[in-house]
């Protein structure tokens, strides 16, 4: 129960920072904006589970976090946040909706145990379908020339964030606190993110604003320090396929507040979108319920 806890917050909280993201890097150096926000959460949540008295992992157990720290915050979050000062925020969202896709092709390659039933299959491109309708008036800017660069770059950071899954979750069997792992992730993010800001951003014209401090705040203690810890405390618990279903419900969060805040269009046809995203993610659900029950019956046999 814990777990599916955690993964609804991720859910909703992930959901909000696609704004927001798009709020700081369109005003501030955007692998700069990441920095500050990985450098700053990291260590928050370090020292919160020093406090409650979790230790300070070992070698292996830090490398692991490292490389997941690269694939997910450098090259996985920061990326899709350089990205978003060329593309809207919605077009970044159906774009990282395909991460469950990812990791299904990704399954089939590594992992056996995991290898999606055509149930699941089916629910996924179910889920996916209903997260391009509701998107579906957005779909031209993907063949703006001025676009092609961001988006390409999106897709090659929705495949390293779902690498990065892929390899925490493998490695991190008996591997320390998923949430204190989760705080040496971002730190190593920030830190990998160091010199990829030094060569691509530029520094003449740094400006502050309220809204960039807002931005960068919300981001680091919601989006990162509740909401990444969530995720990796889901990640250990749960089978990644239904973990990595967050990202159709991001974008429906999404479309959600725009209407709310920004007085964006919510008509039919979105709601109709949004009900087939989330029969696409009951269907899955119901193939991982229908798989464990026949694997269980096979064991008892």
């Amino acid at each position: 129960m814990k777990a599916l806890l955690a993964l609804g917050a991720v859910c909703i909280l992930w959901g909000t920072t696609y704004l927001a993201l798009r709020v700081g890097v369109t005003q501030f150096p955007p692998f700069l904006f990441s920095t500050l926000r990985f450098l700053m959460a990291g260590p928050i949540l370090i020292v919160i589970m020093l406090l409650l008295g979790k230790k300070i992992p070992n070698s292996k157990i830090i490398f692991t976090q490292a490389v997941g720290g690269l694939l997910m915050c450098s090259l996985g979050v920061a990326v899709v946040g350089w990205s978003e000062v060329n593309v809207s925020s919605g077009v970044a969202a159906v774009i990282c909706s395909m991460m469950p896709l990812w990791t299904v092709l990704l399954n089939l390659i590594v992992n056996k145990e995991e290898r999606p039933t055509p149930l699941i299959i089916f629910g996924l491109l179910t889920g996916l379908g209903g997260i391009l309708l509701i998107f579906r008036e957005h779909l031209s800017e993907f063949y703006k020339q001025e676009y092609l660069v961001g988006i390409v770059a999106i897709f090659l950071a929705n495949l390293c964030w779902a690498i990065g899954t892929m390899w925490v979750k493998k490695r991190n069997v008996n591997g320390g606190d998923p949430i204190m792992n989760a705080g040496w992730q971002m730190l190593f993010g920030g830190l990998f993110l160091l010199p990829m800001s030094l060569v691509l951003d530029d520094y003449t014209n740094i400006q502050w604003s309220a809204n960039i401090l807002f931005a960068l705040l919300y981001l680091t203690l919601v989006g990162s320090v509740a909401a990444y810890a969530c995720y990796f405390y889901a990640v250990t618990k749960l089978p990644i396929t239904i973990v990595s279903l967050y990202a159709y419900i991001n974008p429906v969060i999404a479309v959600v507040l725009g209407w709310l805040i920004l007085d964006e269009k919510l008509n039919a046809g979105i709601w109709a979108a949004i009900l087939i995203t989330l029969l696409g993610i009951y269907i899955v659900n119901k193939g991982y319920q229908l798989k464990n029950n026949w694997k269980t019956q096979l064991t008892k046999s």
